[in-house]
């Protein structure tokens, strides 16, 4: 990101600061404008404010605000499942395997890559050079539904739905064991974890996670299971189960059990999603297929259901 100063100085009173700047700054809404307040990226007369602050007459006023850098990376064409896409976003089902982003040891070959062959120049910059569109991310191994940004508004507006839990997540997993409450709420906090860095962990430290599960099918030695998350937490899922003794078959990391099927990445489908439509405030409802592999394995358990 590049930073861009912007100054106001203020021409009548009783107003928050918040309302003010958000009628100030083209395509930026109150929510945003609260985040650079409570970020301190907002100085009133030099100094820090909160968003109740009234402006009055006189006060001069400084944003920092995040400027999108140019996108370096390079378009490449790869395949996609897309479910949906129109002027301000593309939905797509992610396969097992594929990176979301580029990062060390995953230079191309990813989703952004992908969705920059398919949108050209018409790609929100706001998740910064490497991230462009990204809203929001899926792990390497866990398949299913992502939505990406096409243009800047609708990425604001998407990631405020998201930080105000206005998106509806919803997960398919296969776990280890069989789970015995019908439904039930994992609240742990998650963090970094002190003993691997490449990991996370339930530790004191950490930021809250709210997971919460329905068991929608038992088998003998498996549970199948449908999972709603209200955080978004790094590996959060994957962390959560296997903290509660039920470890996602095919999961590498979290999982010390190996799988009678012997898959590379776990059973953790990303089903749907249910959120605002950016830019026409629709309500949406876009629902993943699930993959091959992960239908096959729920087919060679059928004749093992427990009742």
């Amino acid at each position: 990101m590049r930073l861009k100063m912007k100054y106001f100085e203020v021409e009548k009173n009783n107003k928050r600061i918040d309302a003010y700047l958000s009628e100030k700054l083209e395509d930026t809404s109150r929510v945003s404008v609260q985040r650079l307040v409570t970020n301190g990226k907002v100085l009133v007369n030099g100094k820090t404010v909160k968003s109740s602050y009234k402006v009055q007459v006189g006060d001069k006023i400084e944003v920092e605000e995040e400027i999108p850098v140019e996108i370096s990376l390079k378009a490449q064409n790869i395949p996609l499942d897309i479910i949906y896409e129109d002027n301000d976003i593309i939905v797509v089902n992610k396969e097992k395997g594929m990176v979301v982003h580029p990062a060390n040891g995953n230079p191309d070959g990813t989703l952004v890559n992908a969705i920059m062959a398919i949108c050209k120049d018409s790609l929100s910059g706001i998740g910064g050079e490497i991230r462009p569109g990204i809203v929001h991310r899926l792990d390497k191994d866990t398949s299913g539904i992502i939505i990406v940004a096409k243009n800047d508004k609708a990425h604001i507006h998407l990631s405020e739905q998201i930080k105000d839990h206005k998106v509806k997540k919803t997960y398919i997993a296969l776990v280890r064991g069989v789970v015995n409450e019908n439904e039930a709420s994992i609240n742990m906090p998650i963090g970094r974890s002190d003993k691997d860095r490449k990991k996370m962990a339930v530790t004191k430290k950490g930021k809250q996670a709210i997971t919460h599960f329905t068991v929608l099918q038992r088998y003998d030695k498996y549970t199948l299971l449908q999972i709603n998350i209200e955080t978004g937490r790094t590996h959060q899922i994957r962390v959560h189960l296997s903290q509660i003794g039920y470890p996602i078959i095919g999961d590498e990391v979290y999982s010390n059990g190996k799988n009678e099927w012997n898959i590379k990445g776990q059973c953790l489908h990303a089903k749907s999603l249910e959120f605002t439509h950016p830019i026409s405030e629709k309500n949406m409802y876009l629902e993943a297929k699930m993959p091959e592999y992960f239908e096959n394995i729920l087919k060679d358990l059928e004749s093992k259901k427990i009742i």
